[in-house]
């Protein structure tokens, strides 16, 4: 990798959850397919499941077609797992269905990062966004230890009271071969207005 490539997985972890490579600013990989379903774990959706489990349900359970969407849309993730679409009541909570979902939370989390890390030869900013990415330093500390193989290092106190656009790399993190790690305000309604206006532009492609 050449000097000065800035290699970057964003966390966009909300309702909707997604990964992001950014190479030098363009993004090469993404956790969503051909819909965002595809994917994370998140409140209500499923994210990435095995196909057949789709063939299984029509067949053996009798679902139909818009029964198996509804389910896998609106039905499944945290809710599915924890009874509670709430990042907020999982974490609060002491029970097993709770500690199950923040596993499979979490662990489809790391792995994602990895795969994006993997996509781009290396990590150098790792970037936490995104109604749980950036409230919830649980979900981070531990998505974090999960990666120290990669250089990801924080610091849990900094992290346990980080408001957006704050790094909470532990020390000496950013040099060295190690990961910064940022917690960013997700400001989409200004990325869509920016788009429009472009769009709109004199002399754009409409």
């Amino acid at each position: 990798m050449a000097p000065g490539t800035h290699r970057v997985v964003t966390c966009h972890l909300g309702a909707g959850a997604s990964l992001a490579a950014v190479l030098d600013g363009r993004s090469v990989d993404t956790t969503m397919g051909f819909t965002p379903l595809d994917g994370l774990v998140m409140a209500t959706r499923s994210g990435s499941v095995d196909p057949g489990l789709i063939t299984w349900l029509e067949e053996h359970e009798g679902l139909a077609p818009h029964e198996v969407a509804d389910a896998l849309e609106h039905r499944s993730g945290l809710l599915g797992l924890a009874g509670t679409a709430d990042m907020r009541e999982v974490l609060a909570r002491d029970d097993a269905a709770a500690k199950l979902a923040l596993d499979v939370y979490v662990h489809r989390l790391a792995g994602g990062v990895a795969a994006m890390t993997a996509s781009l030869g290396g990590l150098d900013v790792l970037v936490f966004t995104g109604g749980v990415g950036e409230r919830a330093a649980e979900v981070r500390r531990r998505t974090a230890t999960r990666l120290t193989h990669l250089g990801v290092r924080i610091d849990d106190q900094l992290s346990s009271v980080a408001e957006p656009d704050t790094d909470i790399s532990a020390r000496g993190a950013g040099t060295h071969g190690g990961v910064r790690v940022l917690v960013i305000a997700s400001r989409e309604d200004l990325q869509i207005a920016a788009g429009v206006e472009r769009a709109l532009a004199p002399g754009s492609r409409s």
